[in-house]
């Protein structure tokens, strides 16, 4: 493909250069749930990303892009050994970030951007807000890494399952009165304190679930093995006779997956959220969830604290999570994103430092992401374009990741169906006086 490309000489203008976009290298994660080798779009993304050897038989769970130290992202142009990381290079260029965001968030990016490829159940778990995360870290640092909050938000790539919050009043009283197990687990009085109490008395329902849950994750592991292995039969002999809801189904699935595990009959009590391609969900501190299958884009505060308590082999903070837990109950917002130029997509949450926009720009089409007073990372996930700035013209494909400095107008043109997803900074932040 032809491209015309800015040449700045070496002493052009400072400026220009300052806002040029920068070429990025990222991490992956291989964790054990993410998909096989060439199945995982995080394996696709990285071998086209990466100039290093790619194992094939390895999982492919995350992609990181940011500046997170547990991931971080390389200048392509330096060494990726012992090259300058974006962390770095932000730090020698603060202005890149933006007065507003300079001093909001001082000098770092406030997101993390990610590829999830999901093969298997992710453990359950929640993020902790600001005050906890700072707890946290304090007290277990190897645990707790970072004293930030981490609210975030999945934009589904292909077809994608989770569970996320409380279920519903009225859903939770037919489960417990549908799943016998739950009950022998926690007790019938306390399993029937649902039964006595209106939706319409919101503290009374928390106390409740918070109760029942809390001694339903509490439970021993010989008591756990024992219930499970009897859910697991009763719903395989009634496979037999009727039709098994999507919940059940799913348990089994999560049993085969983690056998004895307390996560399995915990699912009962999540929103079981199916998302299509294009939908997004977003968790806010202190939200159970667990994402169980599919691909996504995932963007978030920056940092890596996790509270988990099921359906994992990794270290579990039970007493935690329970007592961190907002215990909201209803099923979660899905975003479908809103038109906000032609081709461009914008997902926004409820949350300062973050928003994702997804462009799909046919063959031959063109638009514009206008200059913002924030910092942007932009991925690339199919096709191929012309991508331009003031200051440098680059071509681009599948793979590429580029920071996008503070005041850059990008000018893009595809030469086959082009797919770009940009994270920045949530643009009602940036609005406000």
């Amino acid at each position: 493909m032809e491209i015309a490309t800015v040449v700045k000489a070496n002493g052009g203008c400072e400026a220009d250069r300052r806002r040029r976009l920068r070429r990025l290298r990222c991490s992956v994660k291989d964790y054990a749930w993410g998909k096989i080798g060439s199945d995982s779009l995080v394996y696709r993304v990285y071998a086209a990303n990466s100039d290093q050897p790619i194992d094939s038989t390895r999982p492919y769970a995350e992609l990181w892009m940011g500046t997170h130290e547990s991931g971080p992202s390389y200048l392509e142009d330096d060494d990726a050994d012992g090259g300058v990381t974006l962390r770095s290079w932000i730090a020698e260029n603060p202005e890149a970030l933006g007065d507003r965001v300079l001093e909001k968030w001082g000098c770092d990016l406030p997101f993390l951007f990610k590829v999830l490829s999901v093969g298997r159940a992710l453990s359950i778990q929640s993020h902790p807000d600001k005050v906890l995360a700072k707890k946290l870290h304090k007290a277990h640092p190897n645990l707790y890494k970072d004293d930030n909050h981490k609210p975030e938000m999945a934009l589904a790539y292909t077809q994608f399952e989770a569970l996320c919050g409380f279920i519903p009043l009225q859903e939770l009283k037919s489960v417990i009165r549908a799943i016998p197990e739950i009950e022998e687990l926690v007790g019938s009085e306390e399993a029937n304190q649902v039964f006595c109490i209106s939706e319409h008395d919101e503290e009374k329902v928390k106390s409740a679930v918070r109760t029942i849950f809390t001694l339903l994750m509490s439970a021993g592991p010989d008591t756990t093995k024992q219930i499970v292995s009897k859910l697991k039969h009763r719903l395989h002999m009634e496979s037999q006779e009727r039709h098994l809801t999507d919940k059940e189904r799913l348990v089994l699935k999560l049993e085969k997956q983690y056998p004895d595990d307390i996560g399995v009959i915990s699912a009962f009590f999540f929103n079981y959220v199916k998302l299509n391609p294009g939908e997004a969900l977003y968790l806010g501190a202190n939200e159970p969830h667990a994402y169980l299958f599919g691909e996504c884009i995932e963007v978030m505060a920056t940092s890596d604290n996790v509270v988990r308590a099921g359906l994992t082999s990794k270290p579990l903070d039970i007493q935690t999570l329970c007592s961190m837990l907002s215990y909201k109950l209803g099923f979660p917002e899905i975003l479908k994103g809103s038109r906000i130029r032609p081709y461009i997509t914008r997902y926004l949450p409820p949350f300062e430092e973050f928003e994702v926009d997804l462009c799909d720009l046919p063959c031959g089409a063109s638009t514009v992401f206008p200059s913002v007073p924030g910092p942007s990372l932009l991925l690339v996930l199919q096709g191929e374009g012309i991508m331009s700035t003031d200051a440098s013209a680059d071509e681009v494909s599948m793979g590429d990741v580029l920071f996008v400095p503070a005041d850059t107008e990008i000018q893009l043109k595809s030469s086959a169906d082009l797919k770009l997803y940009r994270a920045g900074i949530n643009s009602r932040f940036l609005d406000s006086p």
